[in-house]
C-alpha cells in the first residue's frame, strides 16, 4: 500500500484562457480562485505536498505569498497535465494527483477519493471521478464529458455526445429514466512513471476529434479505473461562472 508521503498534489495553472484571462487569479471572497483551490487541496488526507504548476510569473508570485509551494513550467507546454508531468519528474513520488485548477471548492475528499482508487488497486496506472448526470442539459450538452464504465469500473470511453446511445427511447428524459448515465469529473490520480511514459506521447486521432486527452490513454491500449462521487463540481470557465461564484460567496460570508 502507497503511504502518504508517496502521494502529491499538483495544480496546474494558466493564465492565458480564451473566455476568462487571468482566470487562476480572479478575486472570489478576497483571496484568488487558485488560493481557493491550493487551501482546499491542503486539507486532503492522502496527499503530503500540493503544488502549483504554472508558466506565468504573477501566478507563482501569488501563490508563494500566500505559503503554497509553486513551481515555473515551460510555456510550451500544451496541457496541464504535461505541466503535471514535468513537475513531478524531480520528486520523489509513487502517485500524482492532477488537481484542477478552476474548481475552487473542491473537496478534499474527492482527493482522497481518487488518490485512493490506486492505493486499493496496484495494477491500476490511472484514476479518475464520475458523477451520475441528473439533469437532461448535462447530459445534452457537449460542455459535459460523458462517460461509459464497465462491470470492473474501469472506462469504456469518454465522449461529448450522450452515450450510450438509448435506441428504443425517444427522448432524453426516458434515458436518465431507465439508464445510469456519468459525466466526468476532471480530477485524475497517476502512477508517477505512467504519467511521465503519458507526456511523451502525441496528441492521438480519438483526443484530437473530441478535445479529450484522457482518450489519449485508451487509445494506447490502457486503463482509467474510475470511482463514483456525490460531489458536484463547481468549475469557473466564464465570466458569467465567475460572477455565480462571487455571488455564492459573498451570499456565504454575510451569513457568518
Amino acid at each position: 500500500m502507497a503511504e502518504k508521503k508517496t502521494i502529491i498534489g499538483v495544480i496546474p495553472a494558466r493564465y492565458s484562457s480564451s473566455r476568462l484571462p487571468g482566470k487562476p487569479l480572479v478575486n472570489i471572497g478576497g483571496k484568488p480562485m487558485i488560493q481557493w483551490v491550493a487551501e482546499r487541496a491542503a486539507r486532503a488526507v492522502m496527499v503530503s505536498r500540493v503544488i502549483v504548476a504554472t508558466d506565468d510569473e504573477r501566478i507563482f508570485e501569488t501563490v508563494k505569498k500566500f505559503g503554497c509551494e509553486a513551481v515555473m513550467t515551460p510555456s510550451t507546454l500544451s496541457s496541464g497535465t504535461d505541466r503535471v508531468a514535468f513537475v513531478a519528474k524531480d520528486i520523489d513520488a509513487e502517485i500524482v494527483v492532477n488537481i484542477q485548477g478552476d474548481e475552487p471548492f473542491i473537496e478534499p475528499e474527492e482527493i482522497d477519493l481518487v488518490a485512493r482508487i490506486l492505493v486499493d488497486d496496484r495494477k491500476a496506472v490511472v484514476g479518475t471521478l464520475v458523477r451520475k448526470i441528473t439533469r437532461i442539459e448535462e447530459l445534452e450538452s457537449p460542455n459535459t464529458a460523458k462517460v461509459v464504465v464497465d462491470e470492473k469500473n474501469n472506462a469504456i470511453y469518454f465522449s461529448r455526445s450522450p452515450i450510450p446511445f438509448f435506441r428504443d427511447k425517444d427522448n432524453f428524459e426516458d434515458w436518465i429514466k431507465k439508464h445510469k448515465y456519468y459525466k466526468h469529473v476532471g480530477i485524475y490520480s497517476f502512477r508517477k512513471d505512467f504519467l511521465l511514459q503519458y507526456a511523451q506521447w502525441g496528441t492521438t486521432a480519438l483526443e484530437k476529434v473530441e478535445k479529450l486527452e484522457q482518450l489519449r490513454v485508451l487509445e494506447k491500449g490502457y486503463r482509467i479505473k474510475v470511482a463514483e462521487t456525490e460531489f458536484e463540481p463547481v468549475c469557473v470557465d466564464t465570466p458569467e461562472d465567475l460572477e455565480k461564484v462571487q455571488r455564492f460567496v459573498n451570499i456565504r460570508q454575510n451569513n457568518i
